[in-house]
């Protein structure tokens, strides 16, 4: 090693350990990130569920914001056979980072029947 050269392994190292961290920040926040919509999504999922059992959409709101990370926004909807759940809740860091994570389910409502009225069997007194 050339007497010229002694400092640099200091300088690159000194160079290299802040990015080290802040890349391990980042990825830290994407997995909390990533983490929370997960739960969005689940919530929504609840949320969703319920409503279609025909129970009161209070129940669907307030199971949907059980699953839900903390502060998020809870919004019921029925149009026409579906009933449709949207969560929306700030990303997990300092103000969340900017970004809205936002998850929606529908379900069909179990008061409907696809394609009509579901056929009987016919009652008969012997085989067919």
């Amino acid at each position: 090693m050339r007497r010229s050269d002694r400092g640099f392994v200091t300088v690159e190292a000194a160079l290299v350990l802040p990015v080290l961290a802040l890349f391990t920040v980042a990825l830290l926040w994407a997995l909390a990130a990533a983490a929370a919509q997960i739960r969005c999504v689940d919530a929504a999922r609840a949320g969703a569920r319920i409503a279609a059992r025909a129970e009161p959409v209070a129940s669907a709101e307030s199971a949907a914001r059980a699953a839900a990370p903390e502060g998020a926004r809870v919004v019921v909807t029925r149009s026409g056979e579906l009933w449709r759940v949207t969560v929306e809740a700030v990303a997990p860091g300092p103000r969340g980072m900017g970004l809205t994570l936002r998850a929606e389910a529908a379900a069909l409502a179990e008061d409907t029947t696809i394609g009509g009225p579901v056929p009987t069997a016919p009652e008969s007194g012997g085989p067919p």
